[in-house]
């Protein structure tokens, strides 16, 4: 009988307590506080690319909020990865456009660069010019991106990377998370790290990560008072504690997961 293979299973490095203790020590129960901020920072350090980070209740919420911003609305087509979970595809139909699947190739078993070319120029040739594009680094394994981003590039496309699997990777130097317009993490139960649920909106300018901290409380302006149809999205202070305990042992997962693929390739 096989063994279950567990993609990443749950771990704690042991500081998480001290957090979390902190955060019901000072009432910091609510979706804000100095955890949260923490986390966040934490996240845009280990990046390096100058890059801003929104913390928010799942990765599947952090693609829906980057489909937002990035301007997709009823009736447009994103080119997404074909061979992902559903949660990539899902924020698509949230946003009422319109999912158009993109094979994948075999070196990675992500998004095919030639597929993904043909698509556009086949939608633009049909007056569908697509909105975005949608790319996963699946089981952490680094797509195509650069190729992928020059595409992306130029047909001016927005590009939305999927980073869910993919935080600890890098591509020749640069870090996973940090090529698209806007990209996502996810610290669900079976990543690298866990929050055991929650994920990351990885935006290029501070100004679209607080329209997005924004969107995502509700569209709150003050009291009552909402500018627009918004969502409860925030990351709460408690799950972010985890988080920052979390991020004391990525760099040690990371090399543990390197070592088990090299002691596998060398059966």
């Amino acid at each position: 009988m096989n063994s279950k293979i567990w993609l990443s299973s749950p771990h704690m490095g042991g500081t998480e307590r001290k957090f979390v203790t902190e955060a019901f020590d000072s009432n910091w129960i609510a979706p804000l506080g100095p955890n949260l901020n923490g986390f966040e920072q934490d996240l845009e350090s280990y990046l390096l690319e100058d890059r801003f980070v929104a913390c928010v209740v799942s990765g599947t919420a952090a693609i829906h909020l980057a489909l937002r911003l990035a301007g997709v609305s009823v009736g447009d087509e994103v080119l997404c990865q074909s061979f992902t979970f559903v949660a990539t595809a899902n924020p698509i139909i949230y946003q009422g456009a319109i999912p158009i699947f993109i094979d994948s190739e075999l070196d990675t078993w992500n998004m095919c660069t030639a597929a993904l070319e043909e698509a556009i120029i086949d939608r633009i040739s049909k007056g569908n010019k697509p909105k975005a594009i949608l790319v996963v680094h699946l089981y952490g394994i680094p797509a195509k991106i650069i190729e992928i981003a020059a595409i992306a590039k130029k047909y001016d496309i927005t590009l939305i990377e999927d980073a869910a699997e993919a935080l600890g990777s890098s591509f020749k130097g640069q870090k996973c998370g940090t090529f698209g317009d806007f990209s996502t993490l996810s610290f669900n139960g079976n990543k690298i790290i866990t929050t055991s649920s929650g994920g990351a909106l990885i935006c290029r300018e501070k100004y679209v990560k607080e329209r997005a901290i924004y969107l995502a409380t509700q569209a709150k302006i003050e009291g009552s008072v909402h500018g627009e149809v918004g969502f409860n999205y925030r990351m709460s202070n408690v799950v972010a504690a985890i988080g920052k305990g979390q991020m004391k042992v990525l760099d040690k997962r990371v090399e543990q997961r390197r070592k088990a693929k090299q002691d596998e390739d060398e059966r």
